[in-house]
């Protein structure tokens, strides 16, 4: 059988590979380098077939996040609300992240234009790319098998498949932290300051993607350079302060830039209490997603629900299990037993730093992700995958070569315990939803098979000294173990219903989530999916035209001025947004309302003003036009004011308004009172309001 001990280093020297002819360049980019095992790179190049194939499976038709789409749209028509990162193309609001990532999905699709696969492809190409990054930083400190494992687990994440068939921007976040990780781990090595000073730079572009999140590695990168790296103690301690200093500028540059513009002159930044980025940063998508101290999250508090209560075992509920789980029991096995091995190495031992980075990255998170007590969406967890991949392929190679080399009897029972207890987790995880679909069930009894083929094949291929016995035995735990994600990868590659504002992977469980992730994506529990005004997919261009369809009936309003809303004559009156309740009050959007008011917007720039992100997002898909969300995700930023929304008014920029009540997601009270009295109430319409300026006071 082939060992998985690494590959001894060439003997070629330095330069020897600068030496080689374009052509033998471009045959070893399918052939591998001569050192490597025959099979290393046709191995490589089929996983990442594998992982453009789930990630790009029927991209034309993927529905994405409504909310996200609708800021990619708003930034193609206008550059100020690109780089604000703004909702609409007005730049009344900014989404509630800072903009890198939809910076990104903009680019593709002003180069290639507005729509599906446009969106998709960026993240298509940052999660192949992962996997492909994975695989160098696994394979060149511990070998083509284990780089090899670590891509395909991180490829078969059930998870990381269903975010990256999405316009959520963790694919991007987990790409750049890998680059930093990369460049971390150069700088190890080699012991020089640029390396270290791009981790920094890496990292703070991630910060630009999605905030804190991305400093959740820190500690551990820290840990890592101080601990390990070629150079004297105060060298490292220097080059750490020089790299922070990276890590500022990179991270707060385009906080500080939008925090000191003038409020006048910029949208109101969505998520925050106080418009400022800064807020943003340690309020909401800071330490309010761990303490749930944030207020802003609206109606749902702390969002545990999405998720699953907080707590050491969060991630193995019926929610999160077949996400993120599967491979936890082997990874920690593999880590205490790889670290134990290499525990006599000396300090700049490049293997146990890779141990103490990969495993750091998967404990933090876990961590991180289990004890949150603020905002959690499942989702979040795609993060983690990098860590337990690599950990599964490291750890994984070192303890079979303790099983197969070690003289210690104790060596000869870690493989297979760590097989063993990701096996019967696989088994309890496929056994909550067997009834759910065949796949899992096949899923099932081929993990439960292989799993115990693979425990007591190693057994007796090492105690009777059977080397062929050993390898299929290998292979059986490589089937055992990638069994249910498998199951759960294709699904969410496949399903109409697993994209979507909270995308999961597999089927609807006891917790009610799964498929599309079937609580929805926001405080309002809606889907991308349910309730759109167009059925349209994922970035798929407003059309243009005005659907026709029927006015929903409705009461008007207490006001006792009234005008005729009547809509095109068709059948589409049943076609409404905001699903979850983003207009309240039994308020609909239909085709016939949006048709309604583009042909009467009167040289208006924004087309209506709703309570919530998510209506105003379908809104601006469905029509193509300005809308205003007055109250941000939930409803509750303070984003309009009554003195703003009469200055709007009286400009002419502002002609109508949806007045809306349900819970946190209603209009503000103050302002609802105001258009009640001073507006005109459309009485095909419930809710709507138009204001002239001649309603001011």
């Amino acid at each position: 059988m082939t060992t998985l001990a690494p590959p001894p280093a060439s003997a070629a020297p330095e330069g020897g590979q600068r030496s080689a002819t374009p052509s033998a360049r471009l045959g070893r980019l399918f052939t591998g380098a001569p050192e490597d095992p025959r099979w290393a790179r046709p191995a490589l190049w089929a996983i990442l077939v594998l992982a453009t194939a789930l990630y790009a499976w029927n991209m034309n038709s993927l529905t994405g996040n409504s909310f996200y789409n609708a800021a990619v749209y708003s930034g193609t028509k206008s550059w100020k609300a690109f780089f604000f990162g703004a909702l609409d193309a007005g730049s009344f609001i900014t989404v509630d992240k800072p903009p890198f990532a939809l910076w990104v999905m903009g680019l593709s699709a002003r180069i290639f234009g507005y729509g599906s696969w446009q969106l998709a492809l960026p993240m298509v190409a940052v999660g192949t790319g992962s996997v492909a990054l994975l695989y160098r930083m696994v394979k060149r400190d511990f070998g083509a098998v284990a780089g090899t494992i670590a891509a395909l687990v991180l490829t078969l994440t059930p998870i990381t498949v269903a975010i990256t068939r999405d316009t959520n921007p963790d694919p991007i976040l987990v790409f750049l932290m890998l680059l930093g990780a990369a460049a971390l781990m150069k700088a190890v090595r080699n012991g020089r300051l640029m390396p270290l000073v791009w981790s920094a730079v890496a990292i703070g572009f991630a910060f630009n993607t999605k905030m804190m999140q991305a400093y959740v590695v820190l500690p551990v990168f820290f840990l890592v350079y101080l601990w390990a790296a070629q150079l004297s103690l105060g060298r490292r301690i220097r080059n750490l302060a020089v790299a922070t200093v990276a890590l500022v500028v990179s991270s707060a540059w385009w906080m500080v830039i939008v925090d000191l513009i003038p409020a006048s002159s910029r949208p109101y930044i969505g998520g925050s209490t106080d418009n400022t980025v800064w807020d943003l940063v340690i309020g909401y998508n800071g330490f309010g997603r761990i303490f749930g101290a944030s207020s802003s999250v609206g109606s749902q508090g702390n969002g545990a629900s999405f998720g699953g209560s907080a707590g050491i075992y969060r991630l193995f509920n019926e929610i999160m299990g077949g996400q993120i789980s599967w491979l936890i029991p082997f990874a920690v096995i593999a880590l205490v037993g790889g670290l134990v091995l290499r525990g006599r190495a000396p300090r700049t031992d490049a293997k146990r730093a890779a141990l103490l980075l990969w495993g750091g990255w998967f404990v933090l998170h876990y961590l991180t992700f289990a004890l949150a007590e603020g905002t959690f969406h499942p989702y979040y967890v795609t993060a983690m995958a990098p860590g337990i991949a690599a950990v599964a392929g490291a750890g994984g190679v070192l303890l079979y070569r303790a099983f197969k080399e070690g003289s210690a009897a104790k060596w000869a029972w870690v493989l297979p315990l760590a097989i063993a207890a990701s096996t019967v987790l696989a088994v309890v995880l496929l056994q909550r939803v067997s009834g759910s679909g065949t796949v899992y069930t096949v899923a099932e009894v081929v993990a439960g098979v292989a799993g115990t083929a693979a425990v007591l094949g190693l057994l007796a291929g090492r105690f009777l000294g059977r080397q062929r016995l050993m390898g299929f035995a290998v292979l059986a735990a490589v089937v055992a173990l990638l069994a249910g994600p498998t199951a759960y990868s294709v699904s969410a590659a496949t399903s109409s219903s697993a994209n979507g504002t909270n995308p999961t992977a597999g089927p609807s469980t006891g917790g009610g989530m799964g498929g599309g992730g079937g609580m929805g994506g926001g405080p309002g529990g809606s889907s991308s999916k349910s309730g759109s005004t167009s059925g349209q997919s994922m970035g798929q261009p407003p059309s243009g035209t005005k659907p026709s369809g029927n006015a929903p009936s409705g009461t008007g309003s207490s006001s006792t001025k009234t005008e005729s809303g009547a809509a095109p004559s068709g059948s589409e009156s049943g076609k409404s947004s905001g699903g979850g309740g983003g207009m309240g009050g039994g308020t609909q959007v239909s085709s016939a309302m949006i048709s309604y008011l583009k042909k009467n917007q009167d040289g208006a720039t924004w087309l209506v003003a709703v309570a919530t992100d998510q209506t105003a997002s379908e809104i601006i898909l469905e029509s193509g036009q300005p809308v205003i969300s007055m109250g941000g995700w939930s409803g509750s930023d303070n984003a309009m004011t009554l003195a703003k929304l009469k200055s709007l008014v009286k400009s002419g920029t502002l002609h109508y308004i949806v007045v809306s009540s349900n819970g946190g997601q209603s209009t503000n009270s103050e302002i609802s009172t105001w258009v009640k009295k001073h507006g005109t109430a459309v009485s095909s319409y419930s809710g709507l309001y138009r204001l002239d300026a001649s309603d001011v006071s």
